[in-house]
């Protein structure tokens, strides 16, 4: 077990060593890399000694296609600015429900890598999953992240025949900001003002489930709202102020404003900071109102980001398949 740690270690500096790019790769973008897996097992062995990192490993089965382009941005202050996607689907024939998956960051940081393991087992059990680049707050302000992942769900079902997509069966998850991105985009189902023009506008972007993993409901909650931040706190930096200075922008990002009778299932999967779920309860009572499909499973540790260790990424993604096998098959 000692020669295990000292191993993880080893790789989790060398990985720590590489993050430390100041741009992303091939680009004039900043890129924040404070948030990586490495620097996130260092912080938690110490307490959870039986932790194993996921790592990127596809399964016999599932063919992974990467980096694949889904839409260009042209003309942005860093130039035309190519989005990707990480596609990962079972290698029989068929149509296939889909997951596109969203990585936290205190959209500031994080890559899209961070999802792809548990995109790779999920796409095990039968699923086409992507995880998904989006802009982050040093590139770009809320809300083209928003506009950015609706625009990848376009384009998933612009190239449903190409990659084996049932394009009436896409759901949305997240973890941590991009719990709270994959709940906004998925309560405003239809809603215009969110979908922007980045890309195959023709189709639709509405997700018939939704998979919200430690992220923010409502920035007003009083969980989140009486937290204590400065002045570059990342969901200030994302939204463009404080909730003083643009309380419109704090209720209009928070997908709490946006339930109605005709919001679609959702799944939550919480660690043992209620904070980082912030309006969840307020939810869910009107989820119970409404009559619509929802659970709630909560993990008893203290870290935040859970899912990027064994065996709770295991247990996590038994949880979403089961939750998505009730709702989208």
């Amino acid at each position: 077990m000692k020669i295990n740690k000292v191993f993880l270690l080893l790789v989790a500096t060398v990985f720590s060593f590489v993050a430390n790019a100041q741009f992303l790769e091939g680009t004039n973008i900043p890129a924040d890399t404070t948030y990586n897996l490495a620097r996130v097992y260092r912080q938690t062995i110490d307490a959870y000694p039986y932790i194993i990192p996921v790592e990127d490993s596809v399964p016999k089965g599932v063919v992974a296609e990467r980096n694949i382009v889904y839409t260009t941005l042209p003309d942005t202050r860093f130039g035309d600015r190519d989005l990707h996607l990480d596609l990962f689907r079972p290698e029989s024939p068929g149509k296939y429900p889909a997951l596109i998956m969203v990585h936290g960051g205190g959209w500031r940081a994080g890559n899209k890598s961070l999802q792809v393991p548990m995109a790779e087992m999920i796409a095990e059990k039968g699923y086409v999953t992507i995880a998904v680049e989006y802009q982050l707050s040093l590139e770009a302000k809320y809300p083209a992240a928003v506009h950015n992942i609706k625009a990848a769900i376009r384009w998933m079902r612009a190239h449903a025949e190409e990659y084996s997509i049932d394009p009436d069966r896409i759901a949305i998850s997240g973890c941590s900001a991009g719990g709270h991105l994959a709940a906004l985009v998925g309560m405003t189902n239809g809603i215009e003002r969110f979908e922007g023009e980045m890309g195959n506008n023709g189709y639709s972007s509405d997700v018939q489930a939704i998979v919200d993993i430690d992220g923010v409901i409502n920035f007003m909650a009083p969980k989140s709202l009486n937290l204590e931040r400065s002045s570059d706190s990342p969901d200030i930096e994302w939204l463009g102020g404080s909730f003083v200075e643009v309380p419109g922008i704090w209720r209009e990002a928070s997908s709490g404003y946006w339930v109605n009778e005709n919001s679609v299932p959702i799944l939550f999967l919480t660690s043992g900071f209620p904070r980082f779920t912030a309006g969840k309860d307020e939810l869910i009572g009107t989820y119970q109102e409404f009559g619509i499909y929802h659970e709630a499973y909560q993990f008893k540790v203290d870290v935040h980001p859970f899912w990027l260790f064994h065996p709770w990424a295991d247990m996590a993604v038994n949880y979403m398949v089961d939750f998505l096998n009730k709702t989208l098959k």
